[in-house]
């Protein structure tokens, strides 16, 4: 697997030589980095041979297994479940994989909905009693600390799961490697990968784009699928999806990979269903009746710092209070973007790639959302590594994510009793939070509207994600838009 490519005029002549990527030399934010030992290599510099040990992909994938091992690190001090004195929240290595061994029964070995009503989409609901059960097993005949197992043992799962999202974005990438260094060292993925069982979901999904990409539609309706059954976000996907098979005319290949993803999601929850409905209802359930989360819009604006004797904007303490407005409102609020997103995918002056418009639509639906978990950024990761491989904004929007991650563990300690800092500051960062995410939407919007910027289509390529897209005129039938997308290059 070889890096993206640059023609640069041969030292022989009138042929051109093949050099790999560099991410110092393309992009301005890496390249002020590499300052710092010595810039970007020249043109003339020697570089090593093509066949070498120390390739762009087993550096990345290196990276990607430090990361998760530093992860580890960092959640290790809650292992042992010795939660005292809000020990969780002041080393902030609390996860919802440990605490939820207790609250979902499984310590006490209950069998996820038949024996308790778990609160997580069926797949998510299996893979945790499949991981919790023989641990509660084991410890009727071994004296073992159950909580740490288990943790364990989720965390050797999930880490693999990542490990492979990271192969398999490469593998969305073989011209372009480094990109997906962006997600194998991304901060916030190092301080929440194991928070929720989130990889779960998004390992199958980033493997639907990868079949996708690869021409098999109905490999990438399984898998999708399989990540709506852990995870509801990838049913979001499937949208920008079959707005670019309308475009492009492919709409018997896009409904290919819906109706396996349906009939996938079906097979996983109908045994569930019919026989334990109400268990079966209970993620249903709690998402309906959910309120106004931390760190969403709709928390910044009830506790906005407006300097009155209440705290917030007019309106959004409301909100908090009357669940069914709050719901319909943020719906509203998500559609007009997906309209939004839908009308940029039809009348945009070049189709769009794939995973610009996926990206677009999951980051409107947290910024809209009434519900933005910590975890949730592991969402957005690898859709914006390949919707704009571009480093600053990136990591500025991870910084952000790093900065609210730590407020939000103030928040939760004040929550509990132990005021750290003000409630401003929570504010402040979740806004940070949401601004970069904003400007990165800004960015794909821009990328997508003058495709001359997009990073990934700098080399010629049209949408190296798109599969069935790939390189497809668009309908005839589509006033302004009906036109032939740039040839597919020759082999070379």
């Amino acid at each position: 697997m070889s890096g993206e490519t640059r023609n640069v005029p041969s030292r022989l002549g009138g042929s051109r030589l093949r050099l790999p990527d560099e991410p110092a030399r393309e992009d301005w934010f890496a390249g002020g980095l590499s300052e710092a030992i010595g810039g970007p290599l020249g043109d003339h510099a020697v570089r090593p041979p093509h066949r070498r040990y120390v390739t762009p992909v087993r550096i990345v994938l290196a990276l990607a297994c430090l990361l998760f091992a530093l992860h580890w690190v960092q959640k290790s001090p809650c292992r042992d479940g010795a939660w005292g004195d809000l020990k969780q929240y002041k080393d902030h290595c609390y996860t919802d994989v440990l605490a939820l061994y207790y609250a979902e029964g499984l310590g006490d070995g209950k069998v996820p909905y038949a024996d308790h009503a778990v609160e997580y989409p069926v797949l998510t609901g299996l893979f945790m009693g499949a991981l919790g059960l023989p641990v509660h097993a084991l410890a009727q005949h071994v004296d073992i600390n159950q909580g740490k197992w288990f943790y364990d043992a989720n965390a050797i799962m999930l880490s693999l799961l990542g490990i492979g999202t990271v192969a398999m974005v490469l593998a969305l990438r073989r011209r372009r490697p480094f990109d997906a260094l962006l997600l194998a060292i991304a901060p916030a993925m190092l301080v929440t990968a194991t928070v929720n069982w989130d990889l779960l979901a998004i390992a199958p999904t980033v493997g639907a784009l990868l079949a996708w990409s690869r021409r098999r539609p109905w490999l990438a309706g399984l898998l999708f699928g399989l990540g709506v059954a852990a995870k509801f976000y990838p049913l979001l996907i499937l949208g920008p999806l079959l707005v670019l098979a309308l475009r492009s005319g492919k709409l018997r290949q896009a409904g290919t990979t819906v109706l396996t993803a349906a009939a996938t999601w079906v097979v996983i929850n109908a045994p569930i269903a019919m026989l334990y409905p109400d268990s079966w209802l209970q993620f249903f359930r709690l998402n309906s009746t959910r309120g106004v989360d931390w760190g969403t819009l709709w928390y910044v604006g009830a506790h906005f710092p407006t300097g009155g004797e209440n705290a917030g904007l007019p309106g959004f303490g409301y909100l908090s209070t009357h669940i069914t407005t709050l719901n319909l409102l943020y719906g509203v609020l998500f559609a007009l973007c997906c309209l939004a997103i839908g009308a940029l995918a039809m009348f945009a002056p070049r189709r769009p790639r794939l995973a610009q418009l996926a990206f677009l639509v999951v980051a409107c639906f947290l910024i809209t959302g009434k519900v933005w978990s910590q975890q949730y950024v592991l969402w957005l990761i690898p859709l914006a590594v390949l919707a704009r491989p571009r480093w600053g904004a990136f990591l500025a929007w991870q910084l952000a994510e790093v900065g609210y991650f730590l407020a939000f563990y103030a928040e939760l300690m004040a929550a509990s009793g132990t005021t750290v800092v003000p409630e401003w500051v929570f504010v402040f960062f979740s806004l940070c939070r949401l601004a970069t995410l904003v400007v990165l939407v800004g960015y794909v919007v821009r990328d997508i509207l003058v495709p001359a910027r997009d990073a990934v289509r700098a080399d010629g390529s049209d949408d190296p994600d798109g599969g069935e897209f790939d390189h497809a005129p668009d309908v005839s039938w589509l006033p302004g838009a009906a036109r032939p997308t740039t040839p597919a290059p020759a082999p070379s």
